[in-house]
């Protein structure tokens, strides 16, 4: 969204000489604080979940790592702290893990870890599982034509009507939309759980799913199936022969067909940036205030009191705006799948005499 991008714009500005007065107290022998190198160690996948530090001291979860050795053909199973001597985390590549071959040369073996962002989605789903059957039985056990939910069931059936109502009937259309209601309402509740979760600042919270491009990419392949492997006769016609003047689609060159060609891909690839930058951005910008606390008491008490007060306001509004980007962000992921997938339907409406 313009206003974060504005926002994380002005910060790395008004950060710059924060940052060059705090690396001249460690030439004089304080200790500087390097706010990008912390933002994006925060927004990077990790083999452990950090809750906290004091005095030095670290306190994690390790999470099981499972690697195939390239050499041997082995499965290790370990932690963080376990790992063989033949593998290694590359910190030049995102804290990766490598493996020394016998020849002398690295590679990337076969990861299957449970990494920090996969731990999230467990939680999610363990989130979303147990909201669903907790609203069920509420059904079970009333009898929703005389008696209407309220509290959390009754908001949790608002937002259902909200995305099937007004989203997914409205545009997939009334022929349509039982067979794709059921994909679009979990991605619409996956998303917003996710980005809510993680603006928890602690365990178990905290992790930057859905500003992970990974995650983001895996979403938008799923949205093109199921425009693409779903669209009709009618849907592939407008794209390979649309109904426009003849020199547009075939000669000297098939203009239009390679533009709805390309279209078919430049779609989910808007929605995956889309969900990945505003995401990434909202968590960089929150971070970066919060760094500014330990910037300022590095630079002395005055600056510290000062931007103390600043920085806590701005990580309140922060908050506050990140919490309606959650909701909007996964409303606009499922409007526009909503859209492309009955833009894959169309009818064949009979040119009038």
């Amino acid at each position: 969204m313009k206003h974060i991008k504005s926002i994380l714009l002005l910060l790395m500005v008004a950060l710059l000489p924060l940052s060059a007065f705090a690396s001249e107290e460690k030439k004089e022998g304080g200790e500087s604080i390097d706010i990008p190198e912390i933002v994006l160690e925060h927004l990077a996948d990790a083999y452990e979940w950090h809750i906290c530090s004091y005095e030095g001291k670290h306190l994690s979860i390790p999470l099981p790592i499972i690697v195939r050795s390239g050499a041997t053909g082995e499965w290790s199973f370990c932690t963080e702290h376990s790992l063989p001597d033949n593998f290694f985390f590359n910190h030049e590549k995102h804290g990766k893990i490598y493996e020394k071959m016998p020849d002398g040369t690295v590679e990337r073996p076969l990861d299957l870890s449970i990494t920090k962002s996969v731990a999230q989605i467990w939680i999610v789903v363990a989130i979303l599982i147990t909201i669903f059957l907790s609203c069920a039985r509420w059904y079970k056990n009333h009898d929703s034509k005389q008696e209407a939910p309220s509290g959390f069931v009754g908001c949790v059936e608002m937002l259902v009507m909200i995305i099937h109502d007004d989203v997914v009937k409205a545009l997939v259309g009334e022929k349509y939309y039982r067979r794709y209601a059921p994909y679009l309402l979990t991605v619409f509740f996956f998303i917003f759980t996710t980005n809510l979760v993680g603006l928890l600042p602690i365990f178990p919270g905290g992790g930057n799913v859905t500003g992970n491009i990974n995650i983001t990419f895996f979403l938008a392949i799923c949205t093109m199936i199921a425009v693409n492997f779903n669209g009709n006769k009618e849907y592939w016609k407008e794209i390979f022969w649309p109904e426009v003047p003849l020199f547009l689609k075939a000669y000297p060159a098939p203009l239009i067909p390679v533009i709805e060609v390309v279209g078919i891909f430049t779609k989910p690839f808007a929605l995956m940036v889309r969900l990945f930058a505003n995401m990434m951005a909202g968590h960089a910008v929150i971070l970066s205030f919060t760094c500014i606390i330990f910037l300022g008491w590095s630079m002395g008490t005055a600056y510290g009191i000062g931007l103390n007060l600043f920085s806590g306001l701005m990580l309140l509004f922060m908050n506050l705006v990140e919490v309606l980007v959650a909701f909007v962000q996964a409303y606009v992921f499922t409007l526009l799948s909503a859209v492309f997938i009955g833009l894959s339907r169309p009818e064949h409406h009979a040119a009038e005499e």
